[in-house]
């Protein structure tokens, strides 16, 4: 457990001697005792698409409208991942990208790459909204990449270089399509163009296309009833297709309040829309979506493993990880005993690499280095003669706008989760009349703190578009310091300024950071300086930024070595060790919790295993039978049904997985039946039976409250 803080900074040479200070712990999916949680990043990371070529492992990634565009990730272990490169700096092509002529694209952009390796070349195929098929190419995947535009109108593609040389590519919503690519990549074969899949047939999109052991694979991701994984299979490549389910109803007990109504996919950016409206999440599967659009990956032992993308609230969409299981030819996601189903943690793939936990990116930065670390992006294409890195200063200069959305030269990064705060320092002392600079969260609706000059005098505002809210109040120092708090898993931010970088208060409330289908992205940081008097104005300085994650820490998450209460969330019972055997539900307040029969003890196995041991002497918790018969007990003797491996849900959540049957521990909130260890996971909103609150339990009995950091 003690190399569990020993991160990675994860940052590339030419930033790593700029860097004066250690950034704060970030999230890592690794355990650090042989297993990993995930999601694989708290931040997003959508469409990925991986291969391996030799022992190493390359994830490309959707950037949509930022720059620089489509994100490459290096891996040792498909758990701990490290930036590589990007494959474009920026967009030239149309008004849309330079936020110019009242044109934008957010939301579009480039989106959906597949990346693959041929003949000792990587390549990464994405599209274009509006510009058609984009081709990279590099020698090396830390680059450079070479660029090339077909203009051709395909989208959410997938490649295959076949055995005897072809090319193919299969593409299209619900439809599938398969074409044959000119070896140039200047177009396509004419007449090759085939249906391979008709439309009604359940496929979806986001299609990965494989050759396994001599047959064709199309994994695909389908939104009816409520999201699943699909796979094709067929001898041939253009058919016929034969398909089954293998992946369905995982969402990692995560609920997805979206935007609906005015504020989606080709909607208008306006300053009008202060009635947000978000989808109610409550109910079973309303307001979640399921793992999708992902594929699957081999290891050199040949294990499989699957990936996919999953809806983490106002994150955005990111990534997660899933063992593949082979069943007549198929690669269900999950375990033999729950296939289609995906733990949240689980042990980490079999390699001969030895990693250390290890975050993407270093997310602070002082900006001293000669470049800006990888973390950052530019909201749309930058204009390069109006920013500068300068004696430890991001310096930007104002140019008009009417509000954040249209700000050009905003530099952004995602927020990370489930929790974190960034703070950054604005020396004021340049700005001109009619600037506005600040610290913001690009969203819709966005939110910002920061500075305006109105005149010859500064003022502090804080702007919410949620509810068309302005907090404004004069301002006189020359330096400020601006931070926003998020809570990601809640929705939900809180803004702050210091006069003397260390007293903050706090401006307005708690503020909604939804997700929506506009910009396509989860909720970002901003440092954004933009003039409201259609002008170039003056200066904004940032410098030191940082970003801080107090829940990223999750040792003491697994409670080994503790006495525990579990109460169940499903209707609010404690679990209770029956002195007849088996394991039932009690009431707090009733004598079976005051005798301690809702009391364990956490013995760790090793590797995040456990086993948990009733204080009421009446023994170990142990699974016995199969199926529908796998009752949970209380056995004297410890066994190999007794381990579980610890499902760590954060927040002091949990479940219970059974190495014996590979389910979860669970009951009918609704009869209080007896346990059993026949779950195959949890609904969205975490009240079916098989999550659990868990505290720990002092030795005279008292409930310790689970320590949760003071986010706010």
């Amino acid at each position: 457990m003690k190399k569990f803080i020993i991160f990675c900074l994860c940052i590339l040479a030419y930033t790593a001697s700029a860097q004066e200070f250690t950034p704060p712990v970030s999230w890592s999916a690794d355990n650090g005792n042989g297993t990993y949680t995930n999601p694989l990043f708290y931040d997003e990371f959508s469409d990925p698409d991986i291969i391996r070529v030799g022992d190493d492992f390359y994830l490309a990634g959707t950037t949509m409208h930022c720059t620089p565009g489509i994100v490459i990730l290096h891996s040792k272990d498909l758990v701990n991942w490290k930036f590589m490169s990007y494959c474009m700096d920026r967009f030239d092509m149309g008004d849309e990208f330079n936020l110019e002529n009242e044109k934008e694209a957010y939301g579009q952009g480039i989106w959906a790459p597949c990346i693959r390796y041929h003949n000792g070349k990587f390549y990464v195929f994405s599209n274009i909204n509006g510009h058609g098929l984009q081709v990279f190419i590099a020698e090396n995947p830390a680059g450079p990449w070479k660029h090339i535009n077909t203009g051709v109108k395909i989208y959410d593609l997938s490649v295959l270089f076949d055995d005897d040389g072809k090319i193919y590519a299969v593409y299209q919503y619900n439809e599938v399509h398969l074409i044959e690519m000119k070896p140039d990549f200047s177009g396509f074969v004419e007449g090759s163009e085939k249906v391979i899949i008709p439309a009604g047939n359940a496929m979806g999109e986001g299609h990965h296309f494989y050759k396994i052991n001599g047959k064709y694979y199309i994994i695909s991701a389908n939104y009816s009833p409520v999201g699943r994984m699909q796979c094709a299979r067929a001898d041939r490549p253009e058919g016929p297709y034969e398909t089954v389910t293998i992946s369905m109803r995982e969402t990692m007990g995560t609920q997805c309040g979206h935007l609906v109504g005015n504020v989606g996919l080709g909607s208008s950016i306006t300053e009008e829309i202060t009635d947000f409206k978000v989808s109610d999440p409550s109910g079973s599967y309303q307001g979640a979506a399921t793992l999708h659009q992902g594929g699957i990956v081999d290891l050199p032992n040949g294990d499989w493993w699957g990936f996919s993308m999953q809806d983490f609230r106002s994150v955005g969409r990111t990534t997660c990880l899933s063992p593949v299981t082979w069943v007549d030819g198929w690669p269900y996601f999950g375990l033999p005993g729950n296939l289609g189903r995906t733990p949240r943690t689980w042990f980490k793939p079999d390699v001969e690499a030895e990693t250390e936990p290890c975050a993407p990116y270093q997310r602070s930065d002082n900006f001293n280095g000669k470049k800006l670390l990888p973390i950052w992006q530019w909201n749309h294409n930058p204009n390069n003669k109006m920013w500068s890195l300068s004696k430890g200063q991001l310096n930007l200069r104002t140019l008009p706008a009417p509000n954040l959305l249209w700000a050009k030269n905003t530099l952004t990064q995602r927020c990370i989760g489930p929790v974190s705060t960034a703070t950054v320092t604005l020396d004021v002392s340049q700005l001109k009349n009619g600037d506005i600079a600040g610290l913001g969260i690009l969203n819709i609706p966005y939110l910002y703190i920061g500075i305006k000059r109105e005149g010859t005098k500064n003022f502090l505002e804080m702007r919410s578009q949620q509810q068309n809210e302005n907090i404004c109040f004069p301002f006189e120092e020359k330096n400020v310091y601006l931070r926003i708090t998020t809570d990601l898993d809640n929705d939900t931010a809180r803004l702050a300024f210091s006069r003397n970088g260390t007293d903050f208060e706090t401006v307005g409330k708690r503020y909604l950071l939804p997700y929506q289908l506009k910009t396509f992205q989860g909720a970002r940081y901003a440092l954004f300086a933009y003039n409201v008097k259609e002008k170039n104005g003056g200066r904004a300085l940032f410098d030191n930024f940082t970003v801080e994650e107090p829940i990223a820490d999750r040792r003491n998450n697994l409670p080994t070595g503790k006495v525990i209460s579990l109460k169940n969330l499903g209707n609010g019972t404690y679990a209770w060790a029956n002195p007849h055997g088996m394991l039932h539900s009690a009431a707090k307040d009733s004598p079976n919790y005051k005798n301690q029969g809702c009391f364990f003890k956490v013995h760790d196995r090793g590797q995040g295993r456990v086993v948990l041991e009733a204080m009421n002497g009446t023994g170990f918790l142990t699974v016995v039978g199969a199926g529908l018969s796998s009752d949970v007990r209380l056995m004297k003797q410890e066994s190999e049904g007794s381990l579980f491996l610890w499902q760590d849900m954060l927040r002091g959540q949990c479940m219970l997985l059974s190495l014996k049957t590979q389910r979860y521990v669970g009951m009918d909130p609704a009869t209080g039946e007896p346990y059993g260890a026949d779950w195959t996971g949890c609904r969205p909103d975490r009240k079916d039976g098989t999550v659990f609150e868990w505290k720990e339990i002092e030795s005279d009995g008292i409930v310790r409250p689970t320590e949760t950091p003071n986010i706010y």
